[in-house]
């Protein structure tokens, strides 16, 4: 997806500013929910395991310690490949669907450059099935790639679309997954719904990154709040849970003290500092011959 201008990479994670001209103030809605714990660890020996497992080399190197080393080194990265690569996958996926929303609003796009870049790395189903999506919803788009800002708890955010869908406002993101052995696309996180929940309690939206131009946002009066999963076999749609919303509210606004007591404790300095070893005392005064003895 189109980077947003004001997003900047730091050391506290991801953050925005208000203008061009301005330095990074607040963190980035994924930030703040990044606070929250990921258990991944399984997830990751998996992936180790089965690379090392499924090496072709195997068979010919469990004979030299050196090779063996190498073929544990190949695996421990495995997991990070695997991400990394789901990551560009999700761009590409992320890019032509932004195009769609640009053409249809009648606006410059790459849609066929898009198509064709998820085409080059084997991924054209995943536009072929969003496509079917689009039509079978009659999704009108209103702001592709909108940045939302919110001064009272403190964030900001690109969202991925906002919509009409059925006469009603949508706030719409989308998830790039995989498919299952029986041919459906994977679940959902619930912590989408946090994302979700925090693009509509934005207060304002940006009009002119350059000069620092927003407006008050128009699109946070309970509209639906849709998580996209986007497969190679299907596209799947879930609507948040209108009962659910204050709590994944608090929940975000918890996880946003979280990452201002981490940002803190990060600037206030060196947590651990060395301890030399203790003066020796001094030796005492050699015992002086006593007269007459």
């Amino acid at each position: 997806m189109t980077d947003p201008l004001l997003a900047h990479a730091t050391e506290y994670g991801r953050m925005y500013a208000r203008s061009t001209s301005e330095s990074f103030s607040v963190p980035s809605i994924t930030t703040v929910i990044g606070q929250q714990p990921h258990g991944l660890d399984g997830w990751f020996g998996y992936m180790g395991a089965n690379s090392l497992a499924s090496d072709p080399l195997l068979p010919g190197i469990l004979g030299s310690p050196a090779k063996v080393r190498q073929a544990v080194s190949r695996a421990a990265k495995a997991a990070e490949a695997y991400r990394d690569d789901a990551a560009k996958r999700g761009d590409r996926v992320h890019n032509y669907c932004e195009q769609v929303a640009l053409r249809a609003l009648g606006r410059p796009h790459q849609m066929k450059e898009m198509r064709e870049a998820l085409a080059a790395n084997g991924e054209e189903a995943f536009a072929a099935r969003f496509d079917e999506w689009w039509e079978l919803f009659g999704v009108e788009p209103v702001a592709p790639e909108v940045t939302v800002w919110n001064k009272t708890v403190g964030y900001a955010g690109t969202l991925d679309l906002v919509a009409r869908i059925n006469g009603r406002t949508c706030i719409i993101d989308y998830k790039t997954k995989g498919t299952t052995r029986d041919g459906t696309v994977k679940p959902l996180d619930d912590k989408v719904v946090m994302q979700l929940v925090a693009g509509m309690k934005a207060e304002e939206s940006l009009v002119d990154p350059v000069a620092g131009e927003w407006e008050p946002w128009q699109h946070g009066d309970s509209p639906i709040l849709l998580a996209v999963a986007i497969g190679q076999t299907e596209v799947r749609p879930m609507r948040a849970n209108p009962e659910v919303l204050k709590h994944h509210w608090w929940k975000f606004c918890a996880l946003r003290r979280v990452w201002e007591m981490s940002a803190d404790t990060v600037s206030a300095g060196t947590a651990l500092l060395p301890v030399a070893p203790p003066s020796l005392p001094a030796a005492p005064p050699a015992l002086q011959a006593v007269p007459g003895r």
